[in-house]
């Protein structure tokens, strides 16, 4: 509110052809991708409730970011089906396990043609109403052991 301007662009047809070419980059693991549509001060947040995995901080900078994204995207093919939607009136996704578990909710505030922020909810609680929940720990666990094993899945 201090820098006194909107939160989000009015143009919702850009924010949703950026979301789609954001989640495309994120299902690629698309670094370069990544940065172009990141705004330099981004920042990547994540609620867990301590019910899954999460980050413990909120990661700052489109380096960040995008490097954050890249080290763990390309893992998840084959596990995580990512869905663009509409979340709380801002470009976003449904992520679900390959069982069509519910993962995450992931939302996108854009402003000037970048992401300025993306939200994702993991916590349980929050996601239940939704339907059947995956267990974020168990997948982060595979995901982990791929790693662990040099498998660029």
């Amino acid at each position: 509110m201090e820098q006194g301007r909107p939160r989000f662009e009015a143009d919702r047809r850009e924010r949703v052809e950026l979301a789609a070419r954001f989640f495309d980059a994120f299902r690629d693991g698309d670094v370069d991708g990544l940065r172009e549509l990141l705004a330099a001060d981004v920042q990547m947040v994540t609620d867990s409730g301590n019910k899954g995995p999460a980050l413990r901080r909120p990661v700052v900078g489109a380096v960040r970011v995008a490097r954050l994204v890249r080290s763990f995207a390309p893992m998840l093919r084959g596990i995580v089906v990512v869905q663009p939607r509409t979340v709380n009136d801002q470009p976003g996704a449904v992520l679900h396990d390959r069982d069509g578990k519910l993962l995450a909710v992931m939302a996108l505030d854009v402003l000037d043609g970048r992401v300025q922020t993306i939200r994702t909810v993991i916590n349980p609680d929050k996601l239940e109403h939704l339907g059947p929940v995956a267990d974020a720990w168990r997948l982060s666990e595979e995901v982990l052991g791929r790693r662990a094993r040099g498998d660029p899945r």
